[in-house]
């Protein structure tokens, strides 16, 4: 097993990490990373929890990186539109080569955004995958979902969950990112000791004026965010 925390012993607090991956090495290795069963998880588990959005409409993908699951949104509902936002140049710079390789420019749309920005709309869905642990302020991703919502809005969030102890994270780098390479390997143990747990962001929603939404874990390492906004 990787060693790549000082004490294994030790419970785990949370350590930030930096909110921008605007180095192109690592953007690359997110692009270029097999991601299927956790992307896959979280399209899944979208359908499953809003099995009755409307039959079309256009979505926000909050924080999409370099555009993985804002594809496999769009595939998943092919009369949807998906607006990605990110702030990194970078991961754009991926996404909007495979958006171009799947011939999907007219449904997607990929832009350069720092949350919160101040524009406000109403999405009928807002959807982010792995940002959370990302925020100096946590408040930064709930007041942008406050933002873009409508009546009813649907909101499915989903982000890593940090374990009770670094030798947990370790021994999930060397489960799930065996032979991935060691850039990705190390930005996956820093997330996850940078991710909240269920209680942390329980107590983030109701500092939002978001409480109406429900948290729980999905596996053993990521937690789902889901409701509707009722104003």
């Amino acid at each position: 097993m990787t060693n790549l925390g000082s004490d294994p012993s030790t419970l785990l607090v949370r350590v930030p990490e930096p909110e921008l991956m605007d180095d192109d090495e690592q953007a690359r290795a997110y692009a270029e990373a097999d991601f299927a069963e956790p992307h896959n998880h979280f399209v899944q588990l979208l359908k499953e929890t809003f099995p009755q959005l409307p039959s079309t409409g256009t979505a926000l993908d909050l924080g999409c990186g370099p555009g993985d699951i804002t594809l496999r949104f769009a595939r998943a509902f092919p009369a949807w539109s998906v607006e990605g936002w990110d702030a990194s140049e970078a991961m754009l710079h991926y996404g909007y080569q495979a958006v171009a390789a799947a011939g999907l420019q007219d449904r997607i749309t990929l832009k350069k955004v720092y949350v919160p920005q101040s524009d406000t709309a109403s999405f009928p869905l807002i959807f982010s995958n792995s940002l959370l642990h990302h925020l100096a302020d946590p408040m930064a991703l709930w007041t942008e979902v406050k933002q873009q919502s409508g009546p009813e809005t649907a909101v499915f969030i989903m982000d890593l969950m940090r374990p009770a102890k670094r030798k947990t994270a370790s021994h999930f780098v060397d489960l799930y990112a065996q032979g991935e390479p060691e850039v990705l390997r190390r930005d996956f143990f820093n997330s996850l000791l940078a991710a909240y747990r269920v209680n942390e962001v329980k107590d983030q929603l109701v500092k939002a004026g978001l409480g109406e939404l429900q948290v729980r874990e999905v596996s053993d390492r990521h937690l789902i965010v889901w409701g509707q906004i009722s104003t």
